[in-house]
């Protein structure tokens, strides 16, 4: 059940993005934005284009890690445990500019795949990459509030869960990585093998 204080602090920031933001302009930025994130289709596209290329494989097979644990937490069992009403449903006054949703209100699984794919692309891509990459997702977080879906603590913990989960995907990814290393020495070249042995040599 969400606190009265929570639901205030909620509809007090939506209320003043619809009377203070929007007009015709801005809607169909934010619209356009909002969509950009349906279904992480354009984060997983890019993370697949990403695999292609043996210096990015890494961000992309990671990126695509993040994304699955994004929809297993946050869509699949999250959403569901929760069972938060859409902000539209429950705040007088509030428009809802898009399409209304079927599903839970909490967390933003729109903020939560953004955010863990961001994650991701921060930590293993070059800056000229990632950095956009993380401004696009946090325009998708943002606008999620702005088109009146979701509710601002939907998007935060769709923020932190997202960044979590970026996070243990690296986590999870270098330690198979290095795990494969370790058993298939041959597999590497000879100065990665030479690396590896003067390290086990010096512990």
């Amino acid at each position: 059940m969400v606190s009265q204080a929570i639901l205030n602090f909620d509809s007090t920031i939506l209320l003043w993005i619809q009377e203070t933001l929007r007009n015709p302009v801005t809607n169909a930025i934010f619209k356009t934005i909002t969509h950009m994130g349906d279904g992480g289709v354009l984060w997983i596209c890019f993370s697949l284009f990403l695999c292609i290329f043996k210096k990015t494989r890494k961000a992309g097979i990671f990126a695509l890690g993040a994304l699955l644990l994004s929809v297993l937490v946050n869509n699949a069992f999250l959403k569901n445990v929760v069972g938060r009403i859409r902000p539209y449903e429950v705040i007088a006054g509030l428009e809802c500019l898009v399409k209304h949703a079927k599903d839970a209100s909490f967390p933003s699984g729109h903020t939560g795949s953004s955010i863990a794919a961001a994650t991701v692309y921060l930590r293993t891509l070059p800056k000229k990459i990632s950095i956009p990459a993380a401004v696009l997702a946090v325009l998708i977080a943002l606008s999620r509030l702005f088109v009146g879906i979701h509710y601002p603590t939907d998007v935060i913990a769709g923020a932190i869960t997202g960044a979590a989960l970026g996070i243990l995907a690296c986590v999870i990814g270098e330690f198979i990585i290095k795990k494969w290393k370790e058993k298939h020495p041959k597999a590497q070249p000879a100065e990665a093998v030479k690396e590896i042995e003067e390290t086990d040599e010096s512990n």
